[in-house]
């Protein structure tokens, strides 16, 4: 989960309705997140072949007022799978941008040392989002940083007539902070123009988040 500061403006379009951008002291952010899928179930029956595959996805934060309560949750701008059979069901089923290109992975994990790598292909180009970390992943402490970041139960997707919302649950994870991480892609063609100031400096942070089962509830069309 690589983490970087976003002018809200450069957002602001893509909210959708019923929703606002979420801050933190002041700040929102962009998220490029790469992860692996396993043992996978639509309604919960297995699809052949489809099962095991990746995804790398670029998100920001908002909130939706529910009764007395904020539902947090997250917007997708891109998200790449390399399968298309994946990408037309997710389209489908949560209406999200989704894009199929040839991916691959590599995670390592020896005495003490974590590296993850997630690869695409463009053209004849592979792009990638790499990371390393030391030691034994940590419990997230309340009201930081990290759980702002993974601590959005709500996917928010905007439609032509209005706005769908959904629900991800899972367990509180534990993270590594990275002590190296790299964004290696033409973030204009990949995200658009609009995201390429942002992507291209500095994050505020990098970290990898040991992972959980998860379950991604059917979308609801809101009025």
């Amino acid at each position: 989960m690589l983490n970087f500061v976003v002018d809200p403006k450069i957002v602001a379009p893509l909210v959708p309705p019923g929703t606002e951008i979420d801050f933190e002291n002041g700040e929102t952010f962009l998220s490029v997140v790469g992860f692996l899928f396993l043992d996978t179930r639509l309604l919960g029956l297995p699809i052949p072949l489809h099962r095991d595959f990746e995804e790398v996805n670029l998100r920001f934060y908002v909130r939706k007022k529910s009764a007395d309560t904020w539902r947090r949750g997250v917007v997708f701008v891109r998200e790449l799978v390399p399968r298309r059979a994946i990408a037309l069901v997710a389209r489908t089923f949560y209406g999200e941008n989704y894009v199929a290109l040839p991916m691959k992975h590599e995670i390592d994990h020896l005495d003490g040392k974590l590296r993850v790598e997630y690869s695409w292909r463009r053209g004849r180009k592979w792009e990638s989002l790499k990371m390393s970390a030391m030691g034994e992943p940590e419990t997230i402490p309340a009201g930081t940083h990290p759980e702002f970041i993974t601590e959005h139960y709500w996917g928010y997707t905007k439609l032509r007539s209005g706005c769908a919302e959904y629900r991800v649950e899972h367990p509180r994870w534990k993270i590594w902070k990275a002590d190296a991480s790299k964004l290696s892609a033409d973030i204009s063609t990949l995200y658009g123009e609009q995201f390429a100031g942002s992507l291209s400096v500095a994050p505020r942070s990098a970290f990898i988040a040991e992972g959980s089962a998860i379950q991604v509830l059917l979308r609801e069309q809101l009025a």
